[in-house]
């Protein structure tokens, strides 16, 4: 049996796991993330810490295995994709984590949408919104003596890749599924944007080499075997994006396969094989898929999973008796459809999909009546309205669409109630995975698949998948909710306009 060491850096934490050629975790391990927030928006993290819970928590999964050392073949890994850092010429970092939550550069966004946010959207994939390119300028213009210093500018999962292979600037990299967030990329292409990199006036030199996920980028350099146990000389591969780890993992490797992950952004993606960039709502984030050919179009509410998890501290004080999830979900499950009435708004750091920097989060319709029931209910409920309109602008691109059963993954696949709102909203069945560390598995697939341990990548990851619980929609639910989602819409856009007149 040969094994894969897969490494997850996500927002909340980081996950480490030892994965048998089996696609079984044999041993895992958890290191939760350390939030720098300051005033103004910061959101950072310490690359150091970021790159210490990799190799900590390889050591920790490799002793719990019991799998010996040499029986490793690869190391994959995956990361937070809309924040950046910048390295220096030895690989070592130059700056904090700006992280996907940092909205300093909020400032620069109406910059790279009046040069022209359509033609940015056709070359780019993405609408501007708070990703690599405003950050570049910000550090730029902000930061100039710290930019000067940056050699290349990194994303996470490639900056500790880098680091474990003991590589310089000039072997920085950037795998393909990140293109889109890049800023200045030709996302089609694959390909940097000369064009872009002179109308913005940033430095080609600073943008790392543009690889497959499956490439192998290095190998463990003997300092980094001996902190995590392994024997030097273990094959790293690029690795992707975490949303495109968790798709790929959930088995989404052929059209009209649909996702939902519901982590601390709540993300929708959807396969597809046509790349058709969303310029007209800037709405639709086109990302590439893991598998070559395939494309995996994306909206998000950057904070919608964060807004369940700051209402269950609203009412659950440090001090005294409190609520669970579990016990929120039982309140949300006593109160009817629409929630009598409530809407919540959920973009409390503005909107991404599309993007505004306006908007705001809010509750409409409060009553004497409505209690924590219809609250909780309601902030699950918008999540699902968004993603009612994020399904409709897709089918508005691609056509029409034969969706299959949509899967759900992250943390909030927990929720049954959730889950079910979804179902209902959307109109379409839903499942759950039996296991919920998907991008752990598709990362051990990527990196077998790069050394050849695997002999292809979408037959390999979905003879791994396996489900658990099915939803299907209530047509009487959907019937209702039809016209909630429509008063949900008609709401969000007379926010918008109210909060642009309050600037």
């Amino acid at each position: 049996m040969k094994y894969v060491i897969s490494a997850d850096i996500g927002t909340q934490g980081t996950k480490t796991a030892v994965v048998g050629e089996d696609g079984r975790i044999v041993a895992s391990a958890f290191r939760p993330s350390n939030l720098i927030r300051g005033e103004g928006g910061v959101v950072e993290q310490d690359p150091e810490e970021m790159f210490r819970s990799v190799t900590d928590g390889i050591r920790e999964a490799l002793e719990a295995s019991g799998v010996p050392p040499e029986s490793v073949a690869a190391i994959g890994l995956d990361g937070q994709m809309a924040g950046i850092l910048g390295i220096g010429r030895d690989g070592n970092a130059v700056t904090h984590y700006d992280s996907w939550l940092d909205v300093r550069c909020e400032k620069y966004i109406p910059a790279m949408k009046a040069w022209g946010e359509e033609e940015l959207i056709r070359i780019t994939g993405c609408p501007v919104s708070y990703a690599h390119g405003p950050k570049k300028l910000w550090w730029k213009h902000e930061r100039p003596e710290t930019y000067r210093d940056i050699a290349k500018f990194v994303v996470p999962s490639a900056y500790v890749a880098g680091r474990l292979a003991g590589l310089g600037a000039d072997q920085a990299f950037i795998d393909y599924t990140h293109l889109h967030f890049s800023g200045f990329a030709d996302v089609e292409r694959m390909k940097w944007s000369q064009t872009l990199l002179d109308a913005f006036g940033i430095d080609r030199e600073k943008m790392p080499n543009i690889v497959k996920p499956w490439d192998v980028v290095g190998e463990l350099t003997k300092r980094w075997a001996d902190e995590t146990g392994l024997p030097a000389g273990v094959r790293i591969v690029a690795g992707c994006g975490d949303t495109a780890a968790a798709t790929f993992g959930a088995g989404l490797v052929r059209p009209g396969q649909w996702l939902d992950i519901a982590g601390t952004a709540s993300v929708l993606t959807c396969v597809v094989d046509r790349y058709r960039p969303d310029a007209e709502t800037k709405t639709l984030l086109y990302a590439r898929s893991v598998v070559p050919g395939l494309w995996a179009p994306l909206a998000y509410i950057s904070g919608g999973g964060e807004c369940l998890a700051w209402f269950r501290k609203l009412v659950s004080p440090d001090a005294g008796p409190g609520h669970s999830f579990d016990e929120l979900n039982a309140l949300a499950e006593s109160a009817p459809p629409g929630s009598d009435g409530l809407l919540f708004v959920p973009h409390f750091g503005g909107r991404t999909c599309p993007n505004n920097t306006d908007l705001r989060g809010s509750w409409i319709g409060l009553n004497w009546s409505h209690g924590k029931a219809a609250m909780y209910r309601a902030i699950q409920e918008s999540i699902a309205y968004e993603y009612k309109m994020y399904l409709g602008t897709l089918e508005k691109l691609v056509g029409g669409i034969d969706y299959e059963q949509g899967t759900v993954v992250g943390g909030g696949a927990s929720g049954h109630v959730f889950n079910q709102i979804k179902c209902d909203v959307l109109g379409l069945p839903l499942r759950t995975m039996s296991r919920q560390d998907s991008a752990l598995v598709a990362n051990a697939v990527v990196a077998g698949y790069g050394v050849g341990l695997f002999p292809d990548l979408a037959g390999t990851v979905t003879s791994f998948v396996s489900f658990g619980a099915a939803y299907r929609p209530d047509p009487d639910r959907h019937a209702k909710y039809e016209a909630y989602a429509r008063t949900y819409r008609k709401a969000v856009d007379a926010l918008i306009d109210l909060y642009g007149s309050l600037k």
